[in-house]
C-alpha cells in the first residue's frame, strides 16, 4: 500500500504539473502540500518498515546503522532539493541540522529517558559507546556551526577552507563507521541486564546475533535481506521525486504567512525524523536505552557528518553561498545541550530526571526560534 500510495503521487504530480507552478493559488497550495506531506510521511515509515526489519535480523550496531543511515538519506535529499530548487536558501541547512540536533538531544531522547525510566526505573547504557556517540558530536556540531562564524566571512566557509573541512569531516565520520562495525561493535549493544536479550523478536535476534557475526546472518537470510533493501529503496524513490515540489509549495507557503526562515528547515527536521522518532519512543518504554542512543545519537552524527559535506559540495558547485554559523542563542542553547548530553550519559544509569531536563531544553530552544 506505501508503494501504491507512494508511486500513485508521483504519477499523480506528473499530470498536475502545470497547475502546481508557482504561484499556485492559496486554494490549491495548502491541500497540495498537505497531500505531498502525507505521502512523504507515509514512503518513510515504509523506509523505516524496512530498516527496522533489517536491523532486527542483523542486530545492533549494524541495524541500527542501517535505519539511520536510511533516515539522513531521506534529510539529504529534502534539504539538496531545497537549494537546488528556485530561491535563495542560503541557512536551509543549517536550520534543518540545528533542529535535528535540537529534536533528536532533547526532545526525542528527553522522552525516551522520561518513559523509559517511568516505567523499568533507572536503566543502564554502555557509556563506552554513547561517549564514542558524544565525541564525535562535540567536534562535528564545531565545525558546523561555531567555526564558521571565527574563521569564516559572513558565516560561510571561504573556497579555501571548504575543502579540508568537507576532507575533515567525511574522514572522521568513515572512521567512526569503520570502528563501529568493527572491533567496537560491542560498544553499541545493551549492557542492562534486563534487557540485553532484549523482549520477543528483538530477543531472538539479538540472541541469534550473540552466536553468529553479521556475515554469517547475512549468509543464511540473503534472499530476505536483499528483498527488504530493494522494498527500501523502491520507497525512497518517490520521496526522492516528491522533494522538489515539496520543497517549493513549502517555500512559497511559508514566504506567505511571513513565518520565520528557520521553520522551513525545523519542518523538514520534523518530517523526517517522525518515523525514527516513534521507533526510539517504543524502545525506550520496552527498556532499550542503548538502541535509543544508537537510534538517536547515531542518526545525528550521520547527519552531521554527511549533510554538510554535501551541502557545502551542492554550494561549490552551483556557486551558491552557504551559511552554517549559527546565532549566538542558538550556540549557547547547543552548548548546554552537549554540555547537559555528557552530564546526562556520563552517570551508570539514566533517569527521568535527566530526560525531564532535556525535554525543557528544548522547549527553550522553542521559544529562541520564535523570539
Amino acid at each position: 500500500m506505501r508503494l501504491v500510495v507512494g508511486w500513485g503521487a508521483v504519477v499523480g504530480l506528473v499530470f498536475a504539473g502545470l497547475l502546481l507552478e508557482p504561484p499556485v493559488p492559496t486554494p490549491l497550495l495548502i491541500p497540495a502540500l498537505v497531500l505531498i506531506v502525507g505521502v512523504v510521511l507515509v514512503c518513510a515509515f515504509g523506509v523505516v518498515h524496512e530498516a527496522e526489519h533489517l536491523a532486527h535480523r542483523l542486530g545492533d550496531p549494524y541495524g541500527s546503522l542501517v535505519l539511520t543511515l536510511s533516515i539522513v538519506l531521506i534529510e539529504v535529499v529534502l534539504i539538496s532539493a531545497v537549494m537546488l530548487g528556485p530561491g535563495e536558501h542560503t541557512t536551509i541547512a543549517r536550520d534543518s541540522v540545528m533542529a535535528v540536533s535540537m529534536i533528536i538531544l532533547n526532545a526525542v531522547i528527553g522522552l525516551s529517558l522520561l518513559v523509559g525510566a517511568i516505567k523499568h526505573g533507572n536503566l543502564g547504557h554502555n557509556r563506552t559507546g554513547t561517549s564514542s556517540y558524544l565525541a564525535m558530536l562535540v567536534v562535528l556540531l564545531s565545525l558546523a556551526f561555531a567555526l564558521p562564524a571565527l574563521i569564516g566571512r559572513d558565516g560561510s566557509y571561504a573556497p579555501g577552507q571548504e575543502i579540508p573541512i568537507i576532507v575533515l569531516t567525511l574522514a572522521l565520520y568513515a572512521f567512526f563507521l569503520y570502528r563501529q562495525m568493527g572491533r567496537q561493535a560491542d560498544d553499541f549493544r545493551e549492557v542492562d541486564p534486563r534487557f540485553a536479550a532484549g523482549p520477543g523478536i528483538r530477543g531472538n535476534a539479538a540472541t541469534e546475533q550473540s552466536r553468529q557475526s553479521v556475515t554469517q546472518v547475512i549468509a543464511e537470510h540473503r534472499t530476505e535481506v536483499v528483498l527488504r533493501i530493494a522494498l527500501l529503496i523502491v520507497t525512497v524513490l518517490p520521496i526522492v521525486v516528491l522533494s522538489h515540489d515539496m520543497a517549493t509549495l513549502l517555500d512559497d507557503g511559508l514566504g506567505r504567512v511571513g513565518a520565520p526562515a528557520a521553520l522551513s528547515g525545523i519542518l523538514i527536521a520534523i518530517i523526517v525524523f517522525l518515523p525514527e522518532s516513534i521507533t526510539s519512543v517504543r524502545a525506550a518504554l520496552q527498556g532499550e536505552i542503548q538502541r535509543v542512543s544508537n537510534l538517536c545519537h547515531g542518526a545525528l552524527v550521520s547527519t552531521v557528518g554527511l549533510t554538510i559535506p554535501v551541502v557545502l559540495i551542492i554550494g561549490a558547485l552551483t556557486g551558491q553561498t552557504i551559511v552554517l554559523a549559527e546565532s549566538p542563542a542558538n550556540l549557547l542553547l547547543l552548548g548546554v545541550t552537549l554540555m547537559l548530553s555528557v552530564t546526562t550519559l556520563a552517570s551508570k544509569k539514566v533517569t527521568s530526571t535527566h530526560g525531564a531536563a532535556h525535554l525543557v531544553a528544548f522547549a527553550v530552544y522553542g521559544i529562541a526560534v520564535f523570539s
